[in-house]
């Protein structure tokens, strides 16, 4: 294997285009890309793409990715072409224990699957789980399936509550957010942001405050969080800025988004800040303001001021999680970063295609990371960089990624 033509292109090749990406955004970084005068490096590896992706099958096959991997370091470019009929969002991300995590294949719109991975051991999970959320403390899972949501403490733990789903049971459910004790789940779907509880469904958000005749629960770019305390649900859609709730659900504050389309929130591990992303096409801006506003809350759209801090202004947020001393942060174009509350760039690392889902484990050591690539990658935080074909700055080392691509026998390890 390791003395073809085939491996020496793509190992050459794939070391020089990283090399030059990483010198690049090194630069427009430090100096501002307007100063950057280079053409940007191109991977010209994607006539290989097919060949590839036989010989990793037969690594799979051979039990021999270990050796593959060496020889053969993964990329993203290059496979775009395969990607086109076979990529699937892999969204949902959460861990469990150890080396385990639990996640969903498929939007909210499509026929999902659930997967329990198990450091890199893969299982289907029963084909009616329609959406898996985790609570922010107190271990609590959120499984929903056959019209109901049943809350479970730890993974494979006793059933605690149980909800029976009547208006929202035909909704594609984007995400869903148990809280801490199990009382109440957040579900969020294209067709409104709600708080279920064994009491009811109730809508909170949007809200009909204004009595409009041709009004519409109807969203796009439905997000939502909630404090790691559970005080405070933060509630947000591309028509409606985020809005800050209590625990109920009642009004509390606003957050206007700086940029065109309010995208992503997310507290900070200690609750002390909280951060909004608002996007326009694939850029965007993120802003974080302090725990002593969530309450009167009046952040001015489109507006600079005082009240909040700039964390960054070029993602547009999809996913991200809050470890105890940053945030790390998934954009549209394959990139995570990590930014402090200041607004500090920390690092970056390039998977490719837009992340759309981020676990990270309790010791904040391992992260695992999805992208609508239907590629799941599992890092190593800090850990150093496995190869020379790594795109990034972060110092971390990729253990392995998945291939769980639409039409494809089996699932890929590369």
């Amino acid at each position: 294997m390791q003395n073809t033509t085939i491996q020496e292109e793509w190992f050459s090749k794939g070391e020089q285009y990283a090399t030059e990406i990483n010198e690049m955004v090194e630069f427009g970084e430090k100096n501002g890309w307007e100063n950057w005068k280079g053409k940007e490096p191109e991977d010209k590896r994607a006539n290989l793409a097919q060949d590839i992706f036989k010989l990793l099958k037969m690594a799979n096959q051979n039990n021999d990715t270990e050796n593959f991997r060496v020889f053969f370091p993964p990329a993203h470019t290059p496979i775009i072409p395969l990607l086109e009929e076979k990529s699937q969002s892999i969204e949902q991300l959460q861990f469990i224990s150890g080396q385990k995590i639990v996640f969903v294949t498929g939007t909210s719109y499509e026929k999902r699957q659930a997967y329990l991975l198990d450091d890199d051991q893969i299982t289907k999970l029963d084909e009616n789980i329609q959406a898996i959320g985790k609570s922010k403390q107190g271990n609590i899972f959120a499984v929903a399936s056959n019209d109901k949501i049943s809350l479970h403490k730890g993974w494979d733990g006793a059933i605690i509550n149980e909800f029976r789903l009547n208006h929202t049971a035909d909704f594609g459910i984007t995400e869903l957010i148990p809280f801490n004790d199990g009382s109440k789940v957040i579900l969020i779907t294209s067709y409104g942001i709600y708080l279920i509880s064994r009491e009811e469904e109730k809508l909170i958000h949007p809200v009909n405050e204004d009595n409009e005749e041709d009004w519409t629960s109807d969203i796009d770019m439905e997000n939502a969080t909630i404090s790691n305390d559970n005080n405070y649900i933060v509630v947000g859609d591309q028509n409606y800025d985020h809005r800050i709730l209590d625990a109920e659900g009642n009004t509390l504050g606003s957050v206007g988004a700086q940029s065109s389309y309010p995208h992503f929130c997310l507290f900070s591990k200690d609750d002390s800040q909280l951060i909004t992303n608002s996007c326009h096409f694939y850029n965007g801006i993120t802003i974080g303001i302090n725990s002593d506003q969530y309450v009167g809350a009046d952040i001015e759209a489109y507006t600079e001021s005082d009240d909040y801090t700039v964390i960054n202004e070029e993602m547009r947020v999809y996913t991200g999680t809050a470890t105890k001393d940053y945030y790390i942060l998934g954009d549209a174009y394959g990139y995570i970063k990590a930014f402090d509350k200041n607004g500090k760039r920390l690092w970056r690392h390039f998977l490719g295609s837009t992340i759309s889902g981020m676990t990270l484990s309790d010791d904040e050591e391992t992260l695992w990371v999805a992208a609508h690539s239907g590629i799941l990658h599992k890092l190593k935080l800090k850990k150093g960089h496995r190869d020379t074909h790594t795109i990034g700055n972060g110092n971390h080392y990729e253990e392995f990624r998945l291939l769980i691509w639409k039409d494809e026998p089996q699932i890929w390890k590369w």
